[in-house]
């Protein structure tokens, strides 16, 4: 390597430095204004011409926000349907309700599966904090549990949503890396339901088998739990009615009344797995179809995450339309609060893809593919490595992955290979572990729970530990076929 790579590296590496340093000093610099500041600062140092650095900063936002910032504001506003709807609600109460005790955090984790693919980690905790909070007390009063049954619960839920959340697109974090990486989106679906679901069985049920006897003295607070599990009770994220859980500590969600669910569980399902089964069908397109055959144009089309997140976007819109007792100002204000709710996310999408690409147009990410090609760095530990450690000293996800994404971006080549997807994977499984006081996932469970810090340390800290190395070795796993 020549003396200017090494010194394009050094600025990298002062380059992230500053970024924890603004994020996490006294002012608590909102990550969006850190990474522009750092994207200012990064392309100053590394001699791109200031005539071109502001116009890297927007293209790399825009980009970004072009690509993932409308799918995932699509699935959010679907999320909230689905919620408003009390769809979620009934359909894992249909699942678990009939089941003996010991079934039950398996059938709590499939809820949380089926649930969680629309919705963010915090939004399908809540959705799902009903039916935790309900059956744990019915395996309460009737004994025979050992420890806590809402340890024993919570758990799987925790697991699901967290694995969905780190390594499935739509998700936020999968998509962006997805994106920035060029990953084909089918086989970046398949690799993540492959790595996902054994990921889910160990961290979730497995788990919750071993740590619920360890932690026996867990329980919510009473006032919640009544709240929570009141006849035909559920939790609605209503616009001024709840805490984000990005409000800090001692966040709680609000309940409110619903007696039934408004549309039938099976369409509620159905809207949930259209994105899904259209951007699989566009995979199947690609793979079995010529290309210059219709079909294949139109399944490619259809199969996009925008559109597919948008058909079920509008067939789930129709649902409640048609079967919802909402009015259509109620559903516009509930659609606007949940945009509200993702809005510091997209924030952080682009300042990540202005970072990246900065990193991009400066040469920093070619002095790092050179140097990677010579130390011979595994690319998979190395992406899961950099999110891990940007994760636990940010305190955002978001933000390990999109730095992530941007310096391995210039050593993934042509994206469409299976070594792109597992990196997605791996990138995405690292931003989840050491999940501790600086990340709002962390507080809702605790709070929500009634744990204190040790309790929470040894459920939502260790399972999301455990779903980002399980992650990482399935990725290894499969690698050996790349």
């Amino acid at each position: 390597m020549t003396p200017h790579a090494w010194s394009l590296l050094f600025i990298l590496t002062v380059a992230i430095a500053v970024l924890i340093v603004l994020i996490n000093s006294r002012l608590r610099i909102h990550p969006f204004v850190a990474l522009i500041v750092v994207s200012v600062g990064t392309g100053l140092a590394a001699g791109e011409p200031v005539g071109k650095l502001a116009g890297s900063i927007e293209d790399g936002a825009g980009g970004t926000l072009g690509d993932v910032g409308v799918t995932l504001a699509l699935g959010a506003m679907l999320g909230r349907l689905l919620s408003d709807s009390g769809a979620t609600d009934a359909l894992a109460h249909a699942i678990v309700d009939r089941s003996a005790g010991r079934r039950l955090p398996w059938l709590v984790a499939g809820a949380a599966f089926l649930i969680g693919v629309p919705m963010f980690f915090e939004v399908g905790l809540i959705v799902l904090l009903p039916l935790i909070f309900s059956v744990a007390r019915r395996l309460e009063t009737r004994g025979g549990t050992q420890g806590s049954p809402y340890v024993l619960l919570g758990v799987p839920a925790i697991a699901a949503l967290s694995t969905l959340h780190g390594m499935l697109p739509p998700h936020p974090g999968p998509l962006t890396a997805m994106t920035g990486l060029h990953a084909d989106l089918g086989l970046t679906l398949l690799v993540g339901v492959v790595c996902a679901l054994p990921t889910i069985v160990l961290a979730g049920p497995v788990y919750a088998r071993w740590i619920a006897p360890r932690l026996p003295d867990v329980r919510p607070d009473p006032a919640l739990v009544a709240q929570f599990t009141g006849a035909g009770e559920r939790v609605e994220a209503t616009e001024g009615e709840q805490r984000h859980p990005s409000d800090g500590p001692g966040a709680h969600p609000t309940p409110s009344a619903a007696p039934r669910p408004q549309v039938p569980i099976g369409l509620a399902v159905a809207a949930v797995l259209i994105p899904v089964v259209l951007m699989l069908l566009r995979t199947l397109a690609e793979t079995t179809l010529d290309e210059s055959s219709g079909p294949r144009a139109w399944l490619t089309f259809a199969g996009e995450p925008l559109i597919a997140m948008l058909a079920g976007f509008l067939f789930a819109l129709g649902v409640m339309a048609v079967r919802g007792s909402n009015s259509g100002e109620q559903t516009r204000r509930s659609l606007t609060g949940s945009l509200q709710s993702v809005a510091p996310i997209l924030l952080i999408i682009g300042g990540g893809g202005a970072f990246n690409q900065v990193l991009k147009d400066s040469g920093i990410g070619a002095a790092i593919a050179t140097a990677a090609e010579g130390a011979r760095l595994n690319l998979i530990v190395l992406g899961w490595l950099i999110a891990l450690l940007l994760s636990l000293t940010t305190g955002s996800a978001t933000v390990g992955i999109v730095s992530a994404t941007g310096i391995l971006a210039p050593l993934v080549g042509n994206g469409s290979t299976l070594e792109a997807s597992l990196l997605v994977v791996a990138i995405g499984s690292g931003s989840l572990g050491l999940n501790y006081v600086n990340h709002a996932g962390f507080w809702l469970v605790k709070e929500s729970f009634g744990m204190d810090l040790t309790q929470a340390a040894k459920t939502q800290t260790a399972v999301q530990t455990m779903v980002s190395v399980l992650g990482l070795g399935m990725a290894l796993l499969l690698s050996v076929f790349a």
